[in-house]
C-alpha cells in the first residue's frame, strides 16, 4: 500500500452526491460503457505526469451508482490521471463479480505477457488522447504499433480528439487496424449546424470507414443550453443513433472528471437516453446488444 498523499485540484468539481432516480427504466441487462475509478490515492496513486488531481472516485461507489441508475454491468476506461499504471482498473473490475470490463492505457514498452495479464483481468481494448490539453505528445507512433499487437487479443481502440483536430487525423486514424471507438462523438461543436462542415466529416468517417463505433455520451460537456435537458445536444446524439444503430455505445461519464460548468445528475444523464434513442429496439441496442457484442462477446455470441 502506497503512503502517498493527493490534495485534488482547487476548485475540482466533485461527482454528484445524490442524484435523482431516472423517469427512464433502461432495458434488462443494460450496460455503462463509459466511466472511471479515481484511485483512493493512498491506495492507487496517481500518476507523477497526471494533467489535473482528482477527487477520489472508488470501485465501490462507482457499483452502487451502477445499481441505482438501474444498470447490471460497467466498462471501466482508464482515466489519465493514472497514467499507464492500470492497478485501479484491474482491482475495480476483480471486484465486480464479472460485471465490469476495462480500457487500459498502455505503452509501446508493454510487453506481450503483460498484454496477457490484462485480457485476462477483463481488459478489452486500449484508450489514446489526442486532446492536446491532456497530453505532452500526440502518440501517433505508439497507436500504430499498440494497434497492431492488439489484434490477436480482439481488442479494440477507443480514441479520445475534439472535433476540430479531426481534419489532420482522419487519414491516420482510418490507416488503423480493427476497431474503433470514438469517445463522446468526437466532441462536436453543438454552435454549428448538424449538417455543417465539422459534424458532417465525423459522419462521413464513420459511414466509410464501418469498423468504426462511437459514444453518443457526455451531453455535460458539450452543452451550452446547460442541464438537465442539454437540449442542443440532442439532434447530434439521435442523428448518429438513427444512422449508426449497430456502432453506438452510452455511458454515465460518471464521476465526470474536468467538468468546469456544472457537475451533472447521473439521473438526468439517464434520462437523456430515451430522446436519441427513441424506440425500444434503439435503446437495446445502444444499451444492451451493442456493448455486449464488443465487451462481452462470448456471451453475446451465445445467447439464446
Amino acid at each position: 500500500m502506497s503512503e502517498a498523499t493527493f490534495q485534488m485540484d482547487n476548485g475540482w468539481f466533485e461527482f454528484h452526491s445524490n442524484p435523482s432516480v431516472p423517469d427512464f427504466k433502461v432495458p434488462a441487462g443494460a450496460i455503462d460503457a463509459h466511466c472511471h475509478v479515481f484511485g483512493p490515492g493512498d491506495v492507487f496513486p496517481y500518476a507523477p505526469t497526471r494533467k489535473y488531481t482528482p477527487c477520489d472516485a472508488s470501485k465501490d461507489q462507482l457499483f452502487a451508482l451502477r445499481d441505482h441508475l438501474g444498470f447490471e454491468r460497467s466498462v471501466i476506461v482508464q482515466a489519465t490521471c493514472h497514467g499507464a499504471d492500470n492497478r485501479a482498473l484491474v482491482d475495480a473490475i476483480a471486484h465486480s463479480d464479472g460485471k465490469a470490463r476495462g480500457i487500459a492505457t498502455v505503452s509501446a514498452a508493454i510487453s506481450d505477457d503483460e498484454l496477457l495479464e490484462l485480457d485476462s483481468a477483463g481488459v478489452r481494448g486500449v484508450r489514446f488522447s489526442f486532446v492536446k490539453r491532456l497530453v505532452d505528445v500526440l502518440p501517433h507512433d505508439t497507436l500504430t504499433e499498440v494497434a497492431e499487437r492488439i489484434q490477436p487479443l480482439g481488442w479494440h481502440l477507443v480514441i479520445y480528439v475534439e472535433s476540430q483536430d479531426l481534419p489532420d487525423l482522419s487519414e491516420f486514424f482510418a490507416s488503423l487496424p480493427g476497431t474503433m471507438v470514438f469517445d463522446h462523438m468526437a466532441r462536436p461543436d453543438v454552435m454549428q449546424a448538424i449538417n455543417g462542415k465539422g459534424f458532417d466529416q465525423f459522419m462521413r468517417l464513420l459511414t466509410d470507414n464501418e469498423n468504426m463505433w462511437t459514444k453518443v455520451s457526455c451531453p455535460d460537456r458539450l452543452t451550452l443550453a446547460g442541464p438537465p435537458r442539454y437540449d442542443d445536444v440532442v439532434p447530434f446524439a439521435k442523428r448518429v443513433v438513427e444512422i449508426f444503430p449497430d456502432r453506438t455505445l452510452w455511458g454515465t461519464d460518471w464521476p465526470h472528471p474536468n467538468m468546469t460548468s456544472h457537475m451533472p445528475d447521473d439521473g438526468k444523464l439517464v434520462d437523456f437516453i430515451p430522446r436519441i434513442a427513441v424506440s425500444d429496439e434503439l435503446q437495446r441496442k445502444l444499451l444492451v446488444d451493442n456493448p455486449m457484442r464488443l465487451y462481452w462477446p462470448e456471451e453475446f455470441n451465445n445467447g439464446p
